[in-house]
Formats: structure tokens, C-alpha cells, sequence
């Protein structure tokens, strides 16, 4: 049989789990013949009635994050150290002490 979707590639047959299943080879496209879709339907639904295994738990909860503290963007944190706020010293007073 010829793929639908290349045309001029032929199907591989290939049996998985008792279920035959048509590949092509060039764009991996796969077709199933009538009733397989339905065997494969039955076989996942017998397969997940077991529930999964439950993960660990962690011993220790994690501490929360933070809070959030905006930035500053007036470059004045002077009045943390000296408790008031401090004039911007200009261009003279940032090179000399005065």
C-alpha cells in the first residue's frame, strides 16, 4: 500500500503489542487498519485503571519568598544612615570635601 501523504513511498508493517500497525518510512506518518484503534483503546483503558505511585512528600515545607521591595531610584539612601534626608552634594562638593 502506497502513503497517503508521500504517494509514492510504500507502508511498512510492523506488529507492536499484537497490534499491527502501517508506517511509512519518509514522513513517519502512522495508519491503522480497521479494529486496531479500538484494541489499542482497550489496552490503555485496562492499563490505567492502576493509579500511579504518590511521590514523597518534602519533610520540610520551603520558607516563603520575601516580600517585594521596590528600588529606590533617587540614589538618596543617606537618610537611612544619618536618620534625615541629605541634600545632593553638586559636581564641586562630590571631588572636594566640603
Amino acid at each position: 500500500m502506497l502513503c497517503p501523504t508521500c504517494v509514492s513511498e510504500r507502508l511498512v508493517l510492523s506488529e507492536r503489542s499484537g497490534i499491527e500497525i502501517d508506517y511509512c518510512p519518509q514522513c513517519r506518518g502512522v495508519w491503522l487498519d480497521r479494529g486496531e484503534l479500538d484494541k489499542l483503546i482497550e489496552r490503555s483503558a485496562t492499563q490505567s485503571v492502576a493509579p500511579a505511585p504518590l511521590s514523597p512528600r518534602p519533610s520540610s515545607v520551603a520558607p516563603p519568598p520575601p516580600p517585594y521591595r521596590p528600588k529606590d531610584d533617587d540614589d538618596d539612601d543617606d537618610w537611612r544612615k544619618h536618620g534625615k534626608h541629605r541634600k545632593k552634594k553638586g559636581l564641586l562638593g562630590e571631588i572636594f570635601d566640603f
